[in-house]
């Protein structure tokens, strides 16, 4: 484990994280699935998501050896996830877009959601999500980590008054936008009938 996951305080008691691969990756899957459709429905994504379509999308972290689940625990229940897998294994419409940074897919892991249900934030699960797949990209040779994060218009009708983005916490674990790096990826919004595209802005940081 890395110097700055040493020295995160510890977490309230009950609440315990572990790095998940394999076997023990698979068996939360259909949690992760769950955690996805409540967290992603509220803003900023907005997602209307259905359980059959959310096994097709993780059957990527079954298929995917090196894939990482960073699964965060109430007890025996699943509260918050992250997951991982090596940049050149996700979905296409979110490895396209790297392509013009003369950087290899190879040495990058993708970071491909991170979700945690609202009565746990604030208590330093997030900085550990992200100490263990930094040491997972290491522990595969990896030089760097990448995500992406949805774009919405300022003046969205369903922003909420008080909404306060990740980007400060994100710009403190080092990570930065990619100017111009965008990805577009479909989903049907709460309250439509149909998926429209939406803009993906990618962040990257250096190990």
């Amino acid at each position: 484990m890395s110097d700055a996951a040493a020295a995160r305080p510890d977490l309230p008691e009950g609440l315990r994280v572990r790095a998940l691969q394999g076997a023990e990756l698979e068996q939360h899957l259909d949690a992760v699935a769950g955690l996805r459709i409540a967290v992603f429905r509220d803003w900023p994504y907005l997602y209307d998501g259905a359980l059959e379509y959310e096994r097709d999308y993780l059957q990527t972290y079954r298929d995917a050896p090196q894939a990482l689940l960073v699964g965060a625990f109430d007890g025996d229940r699943l509260i918050g996830a992250s997951t991982s897998t090596p940049m050149e294994d996700h979905a296409a419409e979110f490895a396209a877009p790297l392509a013009g940074l003369g950087l290899p897919l190879t040495s990058i892991l993708y970071g491909a959601e991170s979700v945690l249900l609202a009565e746990y934030r604030g208590l330093g699960l997030g900085h550990r999500f992200f100490d263990l797949r930094e040491d997972h990209a290491r522990a595969l040779g990896r030089s760097h980590v990448a995500y992406c994060s949805v774009q919405r218009p300022v003046d969205h009708p369903l922003r909420p008054d008080l909404h306060r983005s990740n980007d400060a916490f994100w710009l403190g674990r080092g990570y930065a936008p990619l100017p111009g790096v965008i990805a577009e990826f479909s989903w049907r919004d709460v309250g439509h009938d149909v998926e429209t595209k939406k803009p993906l802005q990618f962040w990257m940081r250096a190990l």
